[in-house]
């Protein structure tokens, strides 16, 4: 079973979730908010995409961090800490089936190839 790793009040989740409903994809919800994150996760992420891409930088969450923070996310283990503290700076959604990531964020195309 695919599981969609995401927050659901984000716009980019919604649009997502409607894409995979309509294209009849079944898959488990996962929301950080309530369940959060593993570092065992996180790190397997990492090791697929690099911690740099799982980190939305374009989002609210890291534009509000002090500049300070921001620049002190400079490894793995840093920016894991960062993400398990604050999952809402995690890019979304984040796709996985049997622990390999099939897709970050939405791109229709990129769902069409990886999720039918």
């Amino acid at each position: 079973m695919k599981t969609v790793y995401a927050i659901p009040n984000c716009n980019t989740v919604k649009k997502a979730l409607d894409w995979l409903k309509a294209n009849k994809v079944a898959v488990d919800f996962h929301d950080y908010k309530k369940k959060g994150i593993s570092a065992s996760q996180l790190t397997n992420w990492s090791k697929q995409v690099g911690w740099e891409t799982l980190i939305n930088k374009k989002g609210a969450t890291w534009r509000q961090l002090p500049k300070e923070i921001q620049e002190s996310i400079t490894t793995q283990k840093a920016a894991i800490a960062l993400m398990m503290e604050k999952t809402s700076i995690i890019k979304r959604p984040l796709i996985e089936e049997d622990g390999k990531i099939l897709a970050l964020g939405f791109d229709e195309a990129e769902y069409k190839k990886a999720l039918k």
